[in-house]
């Protein structure tokens, strides 16, 4: 089910499949009578990848999900109502993102960029607080070593006592780190720390498990004071990157919800 998920939603994002539908409407032009399907398919593919190449696009699809809850602050009150007390939190939780292990590379070049921007976050929380602990996040899916032990790794050259490190190790998706972090927060309130475009998704499956997670979303893609440019009217990859960045979200919280896991 999980590579199953995998494939389907892969093939759902811009552009493979705009590249799909372009080489599909390709070999119908060349190869046989339906020429008008070709062309519509074709068309529809390069439409695709035009659209979602617009900043204008992108931004307007991402920027619900990163913008809908405010940074983690230490002392907002909102936040978490007992934080002029250090003791107030005791787990700072950092989901993985992604990772490939390669004992020829530093430890900091294995973890894909997001999650070693959360892992940043995390430490930085982790040490606000007295008596927390830091559970990083991340099985292994296809690689043989998981990316909580990559991330525990460089939390250690980073200055965080093994005694402080909590790995879970054994999650292949969201949904299930949730499940696996559930036993070990219980209802103790605990920081989140993922993606800002990830965090909607992951509050939503933690609440809905009865745990109580206080976002704190980092790594956003959206930034205000971006303003309108020249450039903004061009197509990038830039934007394709955060377009699909969305669409992977909005596809896992509608396979979420219809799984009744949200």
């Amino acid at each position: 089910m999980f590579i199953l998920k995998k494939i389907i939603s892969a093939f759902l994002l811009p552009l493979p499949l705009s590249l799909l539908l372009s080489f599909l409407g390709l070999y119908l032009l060349w190869f046989t009578a339906k020429q008008k399907v070709g062309k519509i398919l074709v068309s529809v593919g390069l439409i695709i990848l035009t659209l979602f190449s617009y900043r204008v696009v992108a931004d307007k699809l991402l920027r619900p999900l990163e913008r809908q809850y405010d940074t983690f602050e230490i002392t907002s009150s909102s936040a978490v109502p007992e934080t002029e007390n250090e003791s107030a939190i005791k787990f700072v939780v950092v989901l993985g993102g992604g990772h490939t292990s390669d004992p020829e590379l530093p430890l900091l070049s294995q973890i894909n960029t997001s999650p070693l921007v959360r892992l940043i976050e995390g430490i930085r929380i982790y040490r606000k607080f007295s008596d927390a602990k830091l559970l990083l996040s991340g099985g292994g899916a296809f690689d043989p070593v998981s990316e909580a032990e990559v991330m525990a790794g460089v939390a250690r050259e980073m200055g965080v006592p093994e005694s402080d490190i909590i790995l879970e190790s054994k999650s292949k998706d969201t949904r299930d780190e949730a499940m696996f972090i559930k036993p070990i927060v219980g209802k103790e309130p605990f920081v989140l720390v993922t993606a800002a475009s990830h965090i909607p998704r992951s509050m939503a499956l933690f609440k809905k498990l009865g745990m109580n997670p206080i976002p704190s979303p980092i790594d956003h893609s959206i930034k205000d004071r971006d303003g309108l440019s020249l450039f903004s009217f061009f197509p990038s990859t830039g934007n394709i990157q955060k377009t699909e960045l969305a669409i992977h979200e909005y596809i896992g919280m509608i396979w979420s919800k219809l799984r009744g896991q949200m």
